[in-house]
């Protein structure tokens, strides 16, 4: 976090013992120690905190997801089962989708080969 080099160190470690006194300073590092240490412990949990969080909302999103596929699905399957049962239905009727309506005057039947359509052989 904070790049100190060694140099550095010594000063400040000199100008502590100047100001505060050989007789204080074991005690003040001690105070600065355990201060540095809640603060890093303080840092750490607050990003565990993000990092959960974050966890968290993707599960959500992911879940999410999940869910909207799962009635993509089972919507195409209703669809698909609807289109089975009527294809079922039209066969016991015995009508087949495929097949033209023999009422229909409208549908063009096929003719014979070798036979002419206009009437002329």
């Amino acid at each position: 976090m904070f790049d100190f080099a060694f140099s550095e160190l010594v000063v400040v470690l000199l100008v502590a013992l100047i100001v505060i006194g050989p007789e204080r300073l074991p005690k003040v590092a001690r105070t600065a120690g355990h201060l540095w240490g809640r603060m890093q412990r303080y840092v750490h949990n607050v990003k565990n905190d993000i990092a959960n969080n974050m966890a968290i909302e993707e599960a959500r999103q992911l879940q999410s997801s999940i869910r909207k596929d799962v009635d993509a699905v089972r919507q195409s399957v209703k669809d698909t089962e609807m289109t089975i049962e009527q294809k079922i239905l039209q066969a016991q009727h015995g009508k087949l989708p495929d097949a033209p309506d023999e009422q229909d005057k409208s549908v063009v039947q096929p003719h014979a080969p070798g036979k002419q359509v206009d009437g002329s052989q």
